[in-house]
């Protein structure tokens, strides 16, 4: 009986290593490979701030597991991971539930492999007010929430200047991250687009945005400098950007920093750090306090070798002090290095260890610019900006669905992209 490999989670590293075990394992049925998400399509995760401007359709950008796995090999289930037993290589999956009436009954999936892939979530530290008040990013449904409500407050506030009212739009992000940065660039650009679709009085004047970080300063991922000329670039874009002044309570009119200093807002997006879901720390599986489960050089689980982790909720060590920073390129790296090993160990032969290369890290404003540092090597960076790091950028998202994809069809994507964009503006208003 072939071996079934069972992946949880279909993000960015677990939709790569189910599509590529499936062309190679599946369809050649040297093994059975499972792809199991509660959602029924994929949408790569960084999109998501532009899901939530307008500036993406999220039905343009979608991926149907079932045609993937139908094309590449392997089967997926739609569900929810409730419990693993892993004396009998067992894991069960909650009933499906709608409008009270069940759809689908709990199920239980055997595995021979298991690999936890389910990303992670946007930790809010515990501020009073955030669950409440504040929109999170972290999937394709708070995305497009987000996005129905911004778009009512654009005609809201549209509306209300065309009758004489003098109002603005005021929109407060905190988290100076990549996300928080992308977005608030984003949001400027959408701005300046409406007038296009007849909303003629809301312009960039009439938008606050505020993006509020705790540290001293934005991206720490990029040096100190990259990171310097992009808040000048937020700023020359009417942004407001607050640094070493954290938000510790969240309102419906916005929020309160830690000098009391009150931020107002129609919408509030909280975008500042990450956490592993909270439900793997009750697994019976090693973890860190921010719920990542521990994993070895070879990405297995540490309590179980049957049981694997890969992308931001695994905790890879690199050295003695530091993990596998929870970006996009590690998940790829990661689901790259596990798929090869499960199909060496498939042919009889022994896996190899994971060793994370950091390749820089990019951040995208929009139309306005890009900016980054490509890395070479510990000791060699190269920082970019403008045309050449927008290209870099996009490159990111292209090298996510040549994984999907491959070659020949990924080009065809970008024709299609590039027709789509030619014709008509990038933002949705419906």
């Amino acid at each position: 009986m072939a071996e079934r490999i069972v992946v949880v989670g279909g993000g960015a590293g677990g939709l790569e290593l189910a599509t590529e075990l499936g062309r190679k394992l599946g369809k050649k049925r040297r093994a059975e490979i499972i792809l199991i998400d509660r959602n029924s399509t994929h949408v790569w995760k960084p999109l998501l701030h532009e899901v939530a401007s307008g500036a993406l359709d999220s039905r343009l950008a979608e991926l149907d597991y079932r045609g993937q796995g139908a094309r590449t090999g392997f089967r997926f289930l739609v569900g929810t991971l409730e419990h693993i037993d892993r004396k009998e290589k067992t894991l069960q999956l909650a009933a499906i539930k709608e409008d009270g009436e069940e759809v689908l009954a709990a199920r239980t999936v055997h595995y021979d492999k298991l690999v936890l892939s389910v990303g992670s979530v946007t930790a809010d530290f515990g501020v009073e007010g955030v669950p409440e008040h504040c929109f999170f990013l972290d999937s394709t449904a708070q995305a497009d929430k987000f996005h129905h409500e911004l778009l009512n407050e654009f005609l809201r506030v549209n509306q209300a200047l065309e009758d004489g009212d003098e109002q603005t739009l005021d929109i407060a992000i905190v988290g100076g991250g990549a996300t928080g940065v992308e977005l608030a660039a984003e949001l400027v650009h959408s701005v300046s687009l409406l007038n296009i679709y007849g909303l003629t009085h809301l312009d960039r004047q009439h938008l606050n945005v505020t993006l509020v970080e705790a540290g001293p300063r934005l991206l720490p991922a990029l040096p100190e400098g990259l990171a310097h000329r992009v808040q000048q670039k937020l700023e020359s874009l009417g942004i407001t950007v607050i640094l070493g002044n954290p938000a510790v309570r969240a309102s419906r009119d916005g929020l309160q920093l830690k000098d009391e200093t009150p931020v107002a807002a129609n919408l509030m997006v909280w975008a500042a750090g990450i956490r592993a879901p909270e439900f793997l720390s009750k697994l019976g599986l090693e973890t860190r306090k921010n719920h990542q489960l521990l994993v070895n050089d070879y990405l297995q689980t540490t309590t179980d070798d049957a049981v694997y982790a890969i992308g931001d909720c695994a905790a890879c060590a690199i050295d003695d002090e530091r993990f596998v920073p929870p970006r996009a390129q590690s998940a790829h790296q990661m689901a790259k290095r596990l798929a090869a090993n499960f199909i060496r160990e498939n042919k009889g032969k022994s896996a190899k260890p994971f060793v994370y290369k950091d390749r820089g890290s990019l951040v995208s404003l929009s139309r306005f610019s890009a900016v980054g540092n490509l890395m070479q090597s510990k000791s060699l960076s190269m920082s970019i900006e403008g045309t050449l790091a927008r290209y870099a950028y996009a490159s990111l998202y292209r090298m996510h669905q040549r994984a999907l994809h491959g070659w020949w069809k990924m080009l065809m994507i970008i024709t299609v992209d590039k027709l789509n964009h030619a014709v008509k503006p990038r933002l949705k208003l419906h």
